[in-house]
């Protein structure tokens, strides 16, 4: 089983509290000059800090800046073509694939060809001083980019 450096007593509950169901995830503000839509499920807008656990809806022509987050980020697509730059190589993530980026590895993401939609999990949660963006301009042209 992969160690992805969480502990289950951290996201799991204790058998006599209520189950939580989130019927309205958290709308955040993505970075980038095209809107991207983020719903924050778990994480530091609802109080962990532990873990966060979020669904994008991804224009396409979006892209955001380079970055270099202190955390690790699982990504998996659900539809459309996910765009993912690191310092060796560009891969292109489509439905049902998935990728781990560790804490401090450097990468972009862009969805140039096509809407997309997919889910980010982040340990420790996703938090803005943690993400390090790069401060360049960000290509937003369809079809052009990584």
């Amino acid at each position: 089983m992969a160690d992805f450096g969480i502990s289950f007593k951290t996201i799991t509950r204790a058998r006599n509290e209520p189950m939580q169901i989130i019927r309205n995830p958290v709308r955040i503000r993505a970075a980038g000059e095209v809107e991207k839509s983020i719903f924050e499920y778990a994480g530091r807008m609802s109080g962990a800090t532990g873990l966060s656990v979020a669904r994008m809806e991804s224009p396409t022509g979006w892209s955001e800046p380079g970055q270099r987050p202190d955390f690790r980020e699982i990504t998996i697509v659900i539809s459309g073509a996910l765009h993912v730059e690191t310092e060796t190589a560009t891969e292109v993530l489509r439905a049902s694939e998935a990728m781990i980026c560790e804490a401090g590895e450097w990468v972009r993401y862009s969805t140039p060809e096509a809407p997309t939609e997919y889910v980010a999990i982040c340990t420790p949660a996703f938090a803005p001083h943690l993400v390090h963006r790069d401060a360049e301009t960000v290509t937003t042209t369809a079809g052009i980019g990584s």
